[in-house]
């Protein structure tokens, strides 16, 4: 598993852009026959089949059918929606990893610094941790083969660390102050992969709890994170699905459900070869008296929407941020004896009011995923009252309070992005990845120091006296990067609380890291503001 810098929330996100493109090449000069007698018709219900085997045996190359059904498949979908794809065998297990919860390997969060690869810090518990593989440590050698210092990248990491569970690897470790390479013979096994990314309290009343993903651990993992919240004095709590793609249709009903009393409509599906699913809340209410407040943006897509739209439509709580991505479409897995795999969209998913979660989209898919960057440039993320929708869209809760369809969720309070701090020097040691390689050396350097503080606030304070920023900016300078002062004080506090929020995840992880980096955040400081007004 590796960090990067995806929660680097100020600088405008990527915005997604696939062009399918489908050609046909045709010659000047077809040769052909025109005899009569040559001509084989085939029965039109067997045309694919027909195309399929004519360029098996007559192609000018030699081509394996197989070969031509892989090629095939995906195209065909691709006419279809955005989302029924085809998932070769190759790649359906490391697909299906982040959904099912865990995957086997040797239990270590990396990075690559100056080409060699760096231990952020080990899985508790896991196979590296039990055997001496410490934060901090380098990892020089695999198998008896060295891996620093010759290129190596992400993938070709991760290639060497995972396999399956029991199998062993060879690693050799390099540990500032000791000489000598160590050497560890790790045995993989499963690890973790977790959906609930940190859970603390706001204030002394407000739990917050940020899900990255609806797999089929988030229900276990959100009731522990709720539980211990709950024994810190929490009252009410905000759920923070900002980013959160989705993943599993009953992770986020069953979560919706610990908000809801007994007999309320959560979701329904509907298709045009599928009756109408509907699903309803039991007697679980684990949550159903703490006021809640749902934190959604436009990446915040199918599952994350189910919860949302449930809790919106059920009159249960606020929603706070921007529209959501608007992915209501539902894949049904179907699996092949080599392995490969298929997702194809079945029916649609509706909130209780009846609102079609899914965005409009036709053949030119390339515009449904711009549509992100379409929402920037027509100001929708900068002002509401850029969002218009014709009141045909019009929807009413049961207490009366107008939500729209049209595709995705409007939140109930808008949060524009907030683009203020942001300058060129930003955008420039972002880029070349400088507050991350900062921090990580920090953390390296003075790593006996850091682990001595054991929650967050003590290590905030810590480094509020350590000259962060000025140190930061020799970094810079020794990176050839020019420094406009002018620049840095526009950019100063979020430059610094990024190297503190990096810094202490090196230290404790994200319990320390989202804390500190959250600190100033609009949409968390709105949502309390709201859940302290309730009545």
């Amino acid at each position: 598993m590796q960090y990067n810098n995806k929660t680097f929330t100020i600088i405008t996100p990527i915005l997604f852009a696939i062009t399918l493109i489908l050609g046909v090449l045709i010659g000047n000069s077809i040769d052909v026959t025109n005899k009569k007698d040559d001509l084989v018709l085939y029965p039109q219900i067997n045309k694919l089949d027909a195309v399929i085997s004519y360029i098996e045996e007559e192609y000018v190359d030699s081509i394996s059918k197989d070969d031509i059904i892989e090629k095939s498949i995906p195209v065909i979908l691709q006419q279809l929606d955005p989302h029924s794809i085809y998932i070769p065998a190759k790649d359906l297990e490391e697909m299906n990893e982040p959904l099912e919860g865990n995957f086997d390997g040797i239990g270590v969060m990396f990075n690559i610094q100056n080409d060699t690869i760096m231990v952020i810090n080990t899985v508790p518990k896991g196979p590296s941790e039990k055997v001496g593989v410490k934060a901090g440590d380098r990892i020089v050698m695999v198998n008896d083969s060295v891996v620093a210092g010759i290129g190596i990248n992400s993938n070709d990491v991760i290639k060497l660390l995972k396999g399956r569970s029991g199998t062993k690897v060879k690693v050799g470790i390099k540990r500032k102050a000791i000489k000598d390479i160590i050497n560890f013979d790790i045995i993989r096994d499963k690890i973790p992969l977790e959906s609930v990314d940190v859970a603390y309290m706001l204030t002394s009343d407000i739990g917050y709890i940020k899900v990255n993903k609806f797999a089929r651990t988030t229900l276990d993992e959100f009731i522990k994170g709720v539980s211990d919240l709950k024994s810190k004095g929490m009252k009410k709590i905000v759920v923070d699905l900002r980013g959160n793609s989705g993943g599993y249709m009953d992770a986020a009903t069953n979560i919706a459900d610990l908000f809801l009393e007994k007999g309320k409509l959560i979701v329904y599906t509907k298709g045009r070869k599928r009756q109408k699913s509907e699903t309803w809340s039991t007697s679980r209410g684990l949550l159903k008296d703490e006021p809640v407040a749902i934190l959604i943006d436009e990446w915040s897509a199918s599952a994350s929407e189910i919860l949302s739209g449930a809790i919106q439509d059920n009159d249960r709580g606020e929603i706070i941020g921007r529209r959501s991505f608007g992915k209501g479409l539902v894949q049904e897995p179907t699996f092949f004896s080599d392995g490969s795999g298929l997702r194809l969209t079945i029916a649609r998913y509706y909130t209780p009011t009846g609102r079609c979660i899914q965005k409009p989209y036709s053949g030119d898919f390339s515009a449904y995923y711009n549509d992100i960057g379409n929402r920037y440039i027509h100001g929708e993320f900068s002002k509401k009252d850029s969002i218009s929708f014709p009141d045909s869209l019009k929807y009413t809760t049961p207490k009366g309070k107008i939500v729209y369809g049209g595709g995705g969720i409007m939140p109930d309070y808008f949060i524009p992005v907030d683009t203020n701090g942001v300058s060129m020097f930003l955008t420039t040691v972002v880029s070349k990845g400088l507050v991350y390689k900062f921090a990580f050396n920090y953390s390296d350097e003075y790593r006996d120091k850091l682990n001595k503080f054991t929650d967050w606030k003590s290590l905030d304070k810590y480094l509020d006296k350590q000259r962060l920023m000025s140190k930061f900016l020799a970094f810079v300078k020794e990176n050839d990067v020019e420094v406009d002062m002018n620049d840095v004080k526009i950019s100063k506090k979020i430059v610094l609380t990024h190297l503190k929020g990096y810094i202490a995840r090196n230290i404790m992880d994200d319990e320390g890291f989202y804390p500190i980096v959250y600190k100033d955040d609009k949409t968390i400081k709105k949502a309390i503001e709201v859940l302290n007004t309730e009545k």
